[in-house]
């Protein structure tokens, strides 16, 4: 075998190995179980839901009367962005260290958030020409001050 024709089977084999389609399941969060949830009930207090569901995923608001219990499954594929295939959030409210209401939400219950593309102008160097914006301080550094000539 020639060494182009092992240097082009060589760079084949890696072409090919790099297009595997292998799909990742990536798995984040820790959703309690569904009888776990079917358990909880308002008026129960934190200390019950927490030996009931364990610790939330996050607290958001500063009093801790908040919870959030949250988990989700992306699907990868090579480079290309992840895809959502599941997602479950509950949140449990409190009030007065008692559960005062509950929420479940999944990913259809999700607001897809558009991104504004307008820009503001910062003020600095944007609308000077090149030379101004390069050129304009030569001359002008002094790194021990004016100089005191007599």
């Amino acid at each position: 075998m020639s060494r182009h024709n092992f240097a082009f089977l060589f760079s084949s084999l890696m072409l090919i190995s790099a297009c595997n389609s292998d799909v990742f399941l990536h798995h984040s969060g820790s959703m309690p179980s569904a009888d776990k949830i079917e358990q909880l009930k308002i008026g129960q207090t934190k200390a019950e839901v927490e030996d009931l569901l364990g610790s939330s995923s996050a607290v958001p608001s500063m009093d801790n009367n908040e919870w959030i219990y949250m988990s989700s499954t992306l699907k990868k594929v090579a480079f290309f962005n992840p895809e959502i295939i599941d997602r479950h959030i509950l949140t449990v409210y409190f009030k007065n260290d008692k559960v005062s209401r509950i929420t479940k939400l999944t990913e259809k219950d999700g607001k897809q958030i558009t991104f504004d593309t307008d820009t503001t102008k910062s003020g600095g160097h944007e609308d000077m020409g090149f030379f101004e914006k390069y050129f304009a301080g030569v001359g002008q550094y002094m790194p021990f001050g004016p100089s005191k000539e007599k």
